[in-house]
């Protein structure tokens, strides 16, 4: 596995995971025969409970980094550490809680082969004795994620995928994006296929997911779609709400001065002109918003050498 180097990664986010690590190793050594040359990328996540001290003990056994962070800084930073650090041509993500089954690895790999750049786990049977309080908020949540994305798949919230590494070369995950990494991967024009995998109840610990979190997916949902739409063009997000409340604006002044030239209140008794000005004032801001994103744009791209682009490939005929 030394030389040409490995043609899979497959990235580990952990945190506080000491008891599943024997296992899941355990279970990625049974079916490595099938993977080729690896390496496996675990991350410790800040874990308290001798995680990394378990991972360390059977480093001899399998081609294993270990990356440990010095605090929590949550699933998304432990797997953009992870896909930076890999060296594959192809990537796997996975959870090391047992949920996930090292067994299927071998089946998203060979979906990809097809002419997919993301092979997404769609977990089956997962919702045993929890309907009301999983299974409709994650149903909701995926159903909402699908159609404000673009990118329908049944379940976001799978660690387990399979991307080609170039898929990932201009995805930044910042926050809690990691279950829109392939919503990403698509608008940046690759292809996605999800594909049913087996999920298992959690066998030791607790798990790290609740209805809180919707609340905090909701509000990273609402920050991806503004930048997949807007991110280039701002101005047509805080130009076409400025409009809209200017006219409101001046629709409020209309209104007011219909009714005082039909006999009704007064500008003076009526807050109607102060309405109208608060909107006013508002849609200018709204547009001076626009112009400062805009110049914030254009110097992002010219300082970092970016392009609002990405490119497949390229033929010169010279």
């Amino acid at each position: 596995m030394k030389g040409a180097g490995p043609q899979l990664s497959i990235v580990v986010p952990l945190y506080n995971e000491v008891e599943s690590v024997p296992l899941f190793l355990a279970r990625v050594q049974e079916v490595a025969p099938s993977l080729g040359a690896y390496e496996l990328i675990m991350v410790d996540d800040g874990s308290r409970d001798g995680t990394a001290d378990a991972i360390s003990r059977e480093k001899g056994a399998i081609p294993l980094n270990l990356i440990r962070f010095t605090r929590n800084f949550g699933q998304t930073a432990a797997l953009a550490a992870g896909i930076d650090r890999a060296r594959g041509t192809t990537i796997v993500t996975i959870d090391a809680d047992l949920e996930n089954d090292p067994h299927d690895i071998p089946r998203l790999v060979e979906k990809l082969q097809e002419g997919f750049d993301v092979v997404s786990g769609w977990r089956q049977g997962r919702w045993k004795g929890a309907f009301l309080t999983r299974k409709i908020p994650s149903l909701v949540a995926n159903w909402l994620i699908s159609r404000l994305t673009g990118v329908y798949l049944h379940d976001y919230g799978c660690t387990l995928k399979a991307y080609r590494a170039s898929a990932l070369k201009e995805v930044k995950l910042y926050g809690d994006m990691h279950r829109f990494v392939a919503a990403y991967a698509v608008w940046h024009g690759g292809r996605i296929v999800e594909i049913p995998v087996s999920h298992t109840s959690r066998r030791f610990g607790k798990s790290k997911y609740g209805i809180s979190r919707i609340l905090r997916v909701l509000l990273d949902l609402v920050f991806v779609v503004f930048m997949q739409n807007y991110f280039n063009r701002p101005m047509h997000f805080f130009g076409g709400w400025g409009f809209v409340s200017i006219c409101a604006g001046f629709l409020t002044l209309f209104l007011a001065l219909v009714l005082k030239f039909s006999g009704g209140p007064t500008l003076i008794e009526t807050p109607l002109p102060t309405l109208a000005a608060l909107f006013v004032i508002i849609g200018v801001q709204f547009i001076l918003f626009g112009v400062l994103a805009e110049i914030l744009m254009r110097t992002y791209y010219e300082s970092q050498q970016k392009h609002p682009y990405t490119v497949v490939d390229s033929h010169d005929s010279h």
